[in-house]
């Protein structure tokens, strides 16, 4: 493979410094990327203040035409993105051609998307304008569960709103976002689109540099804290997409067997490494047995594997420090559970963890209250509704949470009661562009993707006119 260089104010560069991108399947290096530093960091704001500042005066129609033009390079190259996702991140190669297409699918959304002037009063005193403008520079920070997919995703709306961008993916899972840079370097004006990669270094200088305006951010809560502090000096405008530790409540009139599926799919999706996967499953006393029974049986059934082999179902865990967190969950399970599914490190390269269900467990272990971001799932047994919905509310997030029920009234009522962003009922971790997505509590602040999270990307002018005004008398 070529060598590989950052986007930084329109010029693809190599800084002559270099960081190691490992395949969690392997454990071992498979390519170096260009590695930014301060100097870097400048270079690529000041590019992206300057080419907002131009950007900004763009019509809805000129950005449009650009982010389909980028949806077109994407769509064209996804076997080679797919399979360099699959490199760094693990996930088998399907789901990272889905990744892919998704992202495709998101920055059409995006590109299809206007915000006009809104007129609040108009009378015959007075005129009241609403207006929606760009920001100026938005610093996108990535995760490395879904790196391709949450670059676009912060890319597209920054752009159709007039903003200008600085991408700084996870250092774990670089090489996607490098891609996106070099296949768009031809496309987009110098300095609209920055590619900044780090190793662990520059994100409290990004996201407290005066000359950015606001920084989008997907990871845990404990990063999310420290970027909002980092904010603080300048007030900047935070979106914040933090850590979830999602509660599902099955309650006694489901099928065990008929949910299952819906149920696992939600619990395993990405090896468990999604912030909106299902990662507390409360059920009732009544059918707890069976519904363990039938989830230990798909758990069982499951590959796990290096996500370039066709039978692999699942891939590894993404990186070191993650992989040794997992298993330290897996323990506490054993410690306190009873282990029904999974349990046992596989003994091969790579970080690989089965997919792990535990059942037999309370609240109050770790494996329960915290998120475990892996294959591992609490199965808790409950008997009564108003009980467990105080158990699934005690948590300090509250991104997503299901119920799941044959009788949608019921089911609709108990989701009322529910403390997050987002409840879904008879399904889990279902999203899309269209469809906002608030977290609660510490899950995070401001709203992702719909119209709302559009708008996240701009700033409110109101302009208010007075029809009445007159030349004072001399």
């Amino acid at each position: 493979m070529s060598e590989h260089k950052l986007l930084i104010n329109g010029d693809l560069i190599s800084t002559g410094e270099f960081l190691d991108v490992i395949n969690p399947a392997t454990g071992e290096a498979f390519i170096q990327v260009p590695l930014a530093n301060a100097a870097t960091l400048e270079r690529a704001v000041a590019g992206a203040k300057a080419a907002s500042l131009i950007w900004a005066g763009t019509s809805f129609q000129e950005r449009r035409e650009l982010l389909n033009k980028i949806a077109d390079r994407i769509s064209e190259n996804v076997e080679q993105i797919a399979a360099q996702l699959t490199f760094e991140q693990g996930k088998p190669l399907a789901a990272a051609i889905m990744e892919v297409q998704f992202a495709e699918g998101f920055c059409r959304h995006f590109a299809g998307q206007e915000i006009h002037s809104e007129v609040l009063q108009d009378s015959d005193e007075k005129r009241i304008e609403i207006h929606r403008k760009p920001l100026g520079v938005v610093a996108a920070i990535a995760p490395w569960n879904f790196p391709f997919l949450i670059a676009v995703y912060k890319l597209a709306p920054a752009l159709i709103t007039g903003n200008s961008i600085v991408i700084k993916p996870a250092p774990t899972t670089p090489l996607t976002a490098i891609i996106l840079g070099e296949l768009i370097a031809d496309l987009v004006p110098p300095g609209l689109v920055n590619i900044l990669v780090d190793n662990n270094d520059l994100g409290p200088i990004l996201s407290a540099h005066p000359d950015v305006a606001k920084v989008s951010f997907t990871g845990s809560t404990p990063t999310g804290k420290a970027i909002m502090a980092n904010a603080a000096g300048t007030l900047k405008r935070l979106t914040l997409e933090l850590g979830g530790n999602d509660a599902a409540i099955v309650l006694d009139d489901v099928n065990p067997a008929a949910a299952a599926p819906g149920i696992f799919g939600a619990a395993f999706i990405n090896s468990g490494q999604v912030c909106i996967a299902l990662k507390r499953l409360y059920v009732h006393d009544s059918i707890y047995d069976e519904m363990c029974d039938e989830l230990a049986k798909l758990a069982k059934a499951a590959v796990v594997g290096n996500g370039m082999e066709e039978e692999s179902e699942f891939g590894p865990v993404q990186n070191y420090a993650q992989y040794k967190k997992v298993l330290s969950y897996v323990d506490d399970a054993k410690a306190n559970g009873t282990i029904i599914a999974g349990g046992v490190a596989i003994d091969s390269p790579g970080y690989f963890v089965p997919l792990t269900i535990v059942r037999d467990i309370e609240d109050g272990h770790r494996v329960v209250d915290e998120e475990p971001f892996g294959p591992v799932l609490p199965i808790i047994r409950y008997s009564d509704v108003d009980e467990v919905l105080s158990r699934a509310n005690r948590s300090e997030l509250g991104l997503g949470a299901s119920v799941w029920s044959s009788n949608p009234e019921r089911a609709h009522k108990v989701a009322m009661k529910m403390e997050a962003g987002t409840v879904w009922i008879n399904q889990h971790c279902a999203f899309g562009p269209d469809i906002p997505f608030p977290p609660a509590k510490e899950s995070g602040i401001g709203v992702e993707w719909g119209r709302e999270g559009l708008l996240e990307f701009t700033a409110m002018q109101v302009i208010n006119v007075n029809k009445h005004y007159a030349e004072p008398e001399h």
